[in-house]
């Protein structure tokens, strides 16, 4: 057996979180001997929220795929998505969160947990590992989650400051000890993601990932933002279940 240290860091990518769950979802089912070697976890913005589930409640992620399936179609509804008057984007956000977090998430997420979070004044990232209160973690979690414009108006108030989603600044945070396997629903040079299938291979670096320059890559960056329906939500969830699976043999993790 490999005795590696291990972390687990999930890209930012909006409703493509999706994928992430699907990935977490193959990781619980085929990849034990390598969640009993991993350290950390690490996300930001919807990989941060994933990374908290498999850290706090990993048998909340059935109740994680509901939640986004129901936000997804609650956005699609909206006239201008999550950009309509009115609606409110991270209200609905929170009340996953409430719903699906434990009372003591933030102190089993303590050193274990790894959020990305930009500063809306300097746009600095901050990595967040350590968490008060329950609702100091939610908070954090937000901050990640949180695009200017898209999700709302005003940045999210942590300890006294105005931070915004760390997807900006850090989408797929590597942590200084051990390997970082870095997941991501966007093809690239990354662990588990999904395969580039086109002719040209142009890497970009996009919020610190490096992602391939593809149509399918385009349409992937809208639907993180305009969910598409729920039969390509699934779709894509399974992808991500695949994307795991086929990491975890290439590895020798499948269990």
């Amino acid at each position: 057996a490999k005795m590696t240290l291990l972390n687990l860091s999930f890209a930012a990518c909006g409703f493509l979180g999706i994928y992430h769950l699907g990935v977490a979802c193959a990781l619980q089912k085929h990849g034990h001997k390598l969640l009993r070697s991993v350290k950390a976890f690490a996300g930001a913005s919807a990989g941060a929220l994933v990374a908290t589930v498999l850290v706090t409640g990993p048998d909340k992620i059935e109740h994680c795929k509901e939640f986004t399936y129901s936000f997804a179609e609650e956005v699609r509804r909206q006239r201008l998505g999550a950009m309509t008057p009115g609606y409110d984007f991270m209200q609905k956000l929170r009340e996953g969160m409430e719903q699906i977090l434990p009372p003591n998430a933030h102190e089993i997420a303590g050193n274990c947990l790894h959020v990305s979070i930009t500063h809306s004044k300097t746009g600095k990232n901050c990595i967040v590992s350590s968490f008060a209160s329950r609702e100091e973690l939610i908070k954090v979690l937000l901050a990640s989650s949180f695009v200017p414009v898209y999700a709302g108006i005003n940045a999210v108030e942590y300890k006294g400051e105005k931070w915004i989603d760390g997807g900006i600044t850090n989408s797929v945070p590597i942590l200084p000890e051990g390997r970082t396997i870095l997941i991501s629903p966007f093809s690239g040079q990354l662990d588990i993601c999904p395969e580039h299938d086109g002719l040209l291979n142009f890497n970009i670096k996009v919020m610190n990932q490096n992602i391939m320059l593809s149509k399918d890559n385009f349409i992937r960056l809208n639907q993180a933002l305009f969910p598409p329906e729920q039969k390509k939500m699934e779709k894509l969830c399974q992808n991500g279940y695949n994307d795991a699976v086929r990491f975890l043999r290439k590895e020798n993790w499948f269990h």
